[in-house]
């Protein structure tokens, strides 16, 4: 499997298309709620519009701060991020009707890198229950040692994107990545940073993705190479 060649600028450039096609939804909803408030005049239809302007920024403002914490610095080099932040941003916006959150982990203050890890856990695993289903998160050890887990469940199948796995190594059958693998990619590439490894396992009934102490200091530099 070919290791992915990617550059820092490439790096940003594709983390930036991926918070657009993250956020360009609810705001473009806003847009045209803001537009029906403009040219209805029926009391119906103005609330309606509403309604619709209301939950898209909410929406809107969930997944920044979410991307935020998950992509950006989200506070000084060396800064520690409280977990319980890192709950609330993650049930905001992963937690609906149709999803369940069990949050068991206890709270503290972790490296923020360790942080964006867990959190990008979060969105692998919400991705592959699109229908719905359940998301265990637990954060184990200290900082020296911390392990992280993220346990999903559904009652439809679970499903992960084709090449998360690889990319999650810093590999792509074709060599090279898009806006869409990049969230994947960058899971691995902050993993490794902090001697770390991520990992799938499990199939359609169920799967854990799983990071924990590397057994060597050779995932920093395998980042460092990558980077």
């Amino acid at each position: 499997m070919p290791h992915v060649n990617l550059d820092s600028l490439d790096l940003a450039a594709l983390l930036c298309s991926r918070v657009c096609h993250d956020v360009i939804s609810p705001v473009g909803a806003i847009v045209n709620g803001l537009e029906l408030l403009d040219e209805e005049k029926d009391p119906a239809m103005r609330e309606e519009a509403l309604g619709l302007i209301k939950r898209s920024a909410a929406t809107a403002s969930a997944k920044l701060q979410y991307c935020r914490i998950a992509f950006g610095a989200a506070g000084s080099a060396g800064a520690a991020i409280d977990t319980g932040d890192a709950e609330q941003v993650a049930r905001n916006l992963l937690q609906d009707a149709r999803t369940e959150i069990t949050w068991n982990a206890p709270r503290m203050l972790l490296a923020k890198n360790k942080v964006k890890i867990l959190l990008n856990m979060c969105l692998i695993a919400a991705a592959s229950i699109p229908r719905g289903g359940h998301i265990d998160v637990a954060i184990e050890g200290g900082e020296e040692d911390t392990s992280l887990k993220v346990v999903v469940s559904s009652e439809k199948a679970v499903r992960v994107a084709s090449g998360t796995r690889e990319l999650l190594s810093g590999e792509a059958e074709s060599g090279s990545i898009d806006a869409h693998g990049i969230q994947a990619y960058f899971t691995g590439l902050v993993a490794r940073d902090c001697a770390m490894v991520v990992g799938i396992d499990g199939g359609s009934e169920g799967i854990t993705i799983s990071c924990r102490p590397a057994a060597s200091g050779a995932a920093r530099q395998d980042s460092q190479n990558a980077a």
